[in-house]
C-alpha cells in the first residue's frame, strides 16, 4: 500500500545557528529508512505529469520504483540515463517549480520529494567505487567551451557515444558556476570533483586557463575539431549605474562568491582579499543574493540586509533558500531600492583607495503597481521615502548577461540585443559546426535547464557528424 501521508518527510540539517558560522552542507540527506518511506507516497501514475516538469525528463517513477525494491544501483542507472549531474541536480534543482510542481500528490498535499530521493541515490552511488568504463572511440572530436553544468552534460553524452571530447575552461578548476557560483554549504565541492573525475575516466580532456577569444578562438578550435559547442555561461555581472558603485567595498554577486568559493578567500592569508565582518547589503531576489548574503554572514558579517524592490511573493529564489536565510538572521528589507551608495574617504591613510570606501546606502521605499510584461506588479517608487542603511560593503546580485568576448572573435555567430547566442531548436548557431546552450543563450537561468540544453545539443552534434 502507498504511503498516503499528506507530508514530505522533513529534510534533516544542521541547526541554523550553528551553520550560519560554517560551510559544511546545510541539508544532511535522507537515510535509507527515510527514503524508502518517501518513495512509497509515489502513485506511479501510469501518466506521469513529472516527467514533463523535469528539463532533462528522467523517468522520475522508474527510478522511484526502484528505490521502493532497495535497488539503488538500478535507481541511479535509470536517472543517469537522462542526467549527467544526479548528485548536483538533487541538491540545487528547483524541484518544487518543475517536476515536483507537476506531481499529483502535491494537489491535496505535498508533493512526493523527487530532488531528495535523487539526491539519496546519487549520494548511495557516489560512496561506493565505481569503475567507469572509457567508450570506444568513433573518430570524431568535438570541443566544449566551458565546463559549467551545460558543457559537462554535453560532454557526458558524447563521451558515451564514443566522440573524443576536449572541454576548454577559462578558470583554473573545472566546474564552472558549480564551483565558483554556488557556495560549499549548498553544493560541496568535492561532489562536483567526482562528477568531473567520471568525465576524465570516460577519455574527456579538460584544458583550464584557456579563454575562448583570447588565448584560442572559435575559429581556430575549428580547425582542429568537426564541431564546438558554447556552453560559457553568463559570468558578465550587471549593475545599477547609481552614484557610488566604484566606491571601495562594492562588489558583483559574481566576484563575491567566486573569491570565496574558488579563491578561499575566507582563509586567513588569502591570495584574493574580501571584504569580512562589518554591516553587509545584498541587492537583489535570487539564489545569488541568497548565496552571497548567507556566504557574508559565513565570513563574519555581525548583520546582513537582503534589499529588495518587490515584495515576498515576488521574490524569485526557492523558497527553501529564503527560509534557510530567514532561520540564519539574514534581515529581508522589501519593497526597497537603491539609489545611491554612500562613501567616505581617509585622508590620512596614505592607503586610503581614490574612490573611497562605502559607509553606507541609501534607498526609497517603493510600493507595487500594474503587472510588467512578465505579469509581475511593477515596483513603483514612493516620493520622499527616501532612507539610510549603515552597512560596510554592498553586492549586487540583480542578474548577469554572457560574456561578449566569443561572440565579438567569432565571425557568423547572431546575437540577441541581450547577448545571448541565437540558436534554432536543436541548439545549432548561424555559424557552421558551431552549437550552443545554457546560459550562453538564455541568460542567467537553472543548473537543470542548462543540463538540459546541454543533451539537446550533444544529440544535434551526434546527428550533424553522422551524416
Amino acid at each position: 500500500m502507498p504511503n498516503m501521508s499528506l507530508e514530505k518527510n522533513p529534510m534533516p540539517m544542521q541547526d541554523a545557528q550553528e551553520r550560519a558560522h560554517n560551510f559544511n552542507e546545510v541539508t544532511l540527506g535522507y537515510d535509507e529508512e527515510t527514503a524508502l518511506n518517501e518513495a512509497d507516497r509515489c502513485l506511479n501514475c501510469k501518466n506521469p505529469q513529472c516527467v514533463t516538469g523535469c528539463p532533462v525528463n528522467i523517468s522520475i517513477p522508474e527510478f522511484i520504483a526502484k528505490i521502493k525494491k532497495k535497488d539503488y544501483d538500478g535507481a541511479y542507472e535509470v536517472i543517469s540515463l537522462s542526467s549527467s549531474l544526479p548528485a548536483v541536480c538533487g541538491r540545487v534543482c528547483p524541484q518544487e517549480s518543475q517536476c515536483e510542481a507537476k506531481c499529483v500528490r502535491g494537489i491535496k498535499g505535498e508533493p512526493v520529494g523527487i530532488g531528495r530521493l535523487e539526491r539519496f541515490v546519487a549520494d548511495y552511488h557516489n560512496s561506493k567505487e565505481i569503475k567507469v568504463q572509457k567508450p570506444a572511440s568513433n573518430g570524431h572530436k568535438v570541443a566544449i567551451v566551458g565546463s559549467g553544468p551545460s558543457g559537462l552534460t554535453c560532454a557526458g553524452d558524447l563521451a558515451r557515444k564514443g566522440y573524443e571530447v576536449t572541454i576548454y575552461e577559462a578558470l583554473h578548476t573545472a566546474g564552472g558556476v558549480l564551483v565558483y557560483g554556488i557556495p560549499e554549504f549548498r553544493l560541496p565541492k568535492a561532489i562536483v570533483k567526482k562528477e568531473v573525475d567520471n568525465l576524465l575516466a570516460m577519455g574527456v580532456t579538460i584544458n583550464t586557463d584557456v579563454v575562448i577569444g583570447k588565448t584560442l578562438t572559435v575559429d581556430e578550435l575549428l580547425e582542429e575539431y568537426e564541431a564546438v559547442y558554447i556552453g560559457s555561461g553568463a559570468g558578465l555581472p550587471s549593475f545599477m549605474n547609481i552614484p557610488g558603485e566604484a566606491l571601495n567595498g562594492v562588489y558583483s554577486a559574481n566576484e563575491f562568491l567566486t573569491r570565496s568559493n574558488l579563491m578561499k578567500a575566507y582563509e586567513e592569508d588569502p591570495v584574493t582579499p574580501i571584504m569580512k565582518g562589518g554591516k553587509v547589503a545584498v541587492v537583489g531576489g535570487g539564489n545569488v543574493a541568497m548565496d552571497a548574503a548567507r556566504t557574508a554572514l559565513r565570513l563574519g558579517a555581525e548583520h546582513v540586509y537582503i534589499v529588495y524592490r518587490r515584495s515576498m511573493t515576488e521574490l524569485p529564489a526557492r523558497k527553501e533558500e529564503v527560509e534557510h536565510a530567514e532561520e540564519e538572521g539574514i534581515d529581508f528589507r522589501l519593497l526597497n531600492n537603491p539609489v545611491e551608495i554612500l562613501g567616505y574617504r581617509n585622508e590620512e591613510d596614505p592607503r586610503d583607495p581614490k574612490n573611497g570606501y562605502v559607509k553606507g546606502i541609501r534607498c526609497i521605499k517603493m510600493e507595487l503597481g500594474e503587472p510588467d510584461e512578465k505579469g509581475r506588479r511593477r515596483p513603483v517608487e514612493i516620493p520622499g521615502s527616501e532612507f539610510e542603511l549603515d552597512v560596510d560593503c554592498v553586492i549586487m546580485a540583480i542578474g548577469t548577461s554572457p560574456n561578449p568576448l566569443i561572440k565579438s572573435t567569432t565571425e557568423g555567430l547572431e546575437v540577441t540585443n541581450r547577448g545571448g547566442i541565437v540558436v534554432d531548436d536543436g541548439g545549432k548557431t548561424t555559424r557552421e559546426g558551431v552549437y550552443a546552450g545554457g546560459d550562453a543563450v538564455t541568460g542567467s537561468a537553472t543548473v537543470i535547464s542548462a543540463m538540459g540544453a546541454g543533451k539537446l545539443a550533444a544529440r544535434s552534434i551526434g546527428e550533424y557528424l553522422s551524416k
